[in-house]
């Protein structure tokens, strides 16, 4: 566990009285990655997936301040998530049915309490939390930092995709098998 950082879940209906600081980590973290990266692109972000059955989110905190977060859900059959996926995927890969894959749409730590190891306790946490088959991710090409957190975390590449929405850029796309949390004994 990271040094004075807790680390909490939340449901959707729990989240709703963060939103407000769940928008400011997020701007905060992507505070140098460009116009897409707005409050009101990620609200709207927000209000779209935190409906979505099996929203969940665990969050950093610092004493009283949120620091960082991961959220995400399953996937279910009626998903776009893999709506303008590029390249060469196996057979039956975007088939989806709720119970196959999480995908994470956010993993962001403040710039202040980044390169401390609370991304990969977050990223931990609710992997080891979920009952899926697989993870998935986009990732920004360029995103050097998180590419190769990603690749030593176990995660593979596995082609691109640009989503459907307006003014989307290209991302990778990659995918984890999501192991069964032992128990401790």
């Amino acid at each position: 566990m990271v040094q004075n950082v807790r680390l909490r879940h939340y449901s959707a209906t729990e989240a709703e009285k963060l939103l407000t600081q769940l928008v400011d980590v997020y701007l905060d973290a992507h505070a140098d990655d460009g116009p897409l990266y707005t409050a009101e692109r990620y609200e709207r972000q927000l209000a779209a997936h935190m409906p979505r059955p099996g929203w969940s989110s665990v969050t950093a905190c610092s004493g009283d301040e949120l620091v960082g977060y991961i959220y995400g859900f399953p996937l279910g059959a009626d998903t776009h998530w893999w709506d303008g996926i590029q390249g060469s995927v196996p057979d039956g890969f975007v088939n989806e049915n709720g119970r196959r894959t999480f995908g994470v749409s956010e993993l962001v730590v403040r710039r202040l309490y980044q390169r401390r190891g609370i991304a990969r306790a977050l990223h931990d946490e609710m992997l080891g939390s979920r009952g899926e088959e697989r993870a998935a991710l986009l990732v920004r090409p360029g995103n050097s930092a998180a590419q190769h957190a990603y690749d030593s975390w176990g995660w593979q590449p596995v082609g691109r995709l640009r989503p459907s929405w307006e003014g989307a850029p290209l991302f990778d796309v990659r995918v984890k098998p999501i192991e069964p949390r032992l128990s401790k004994i």
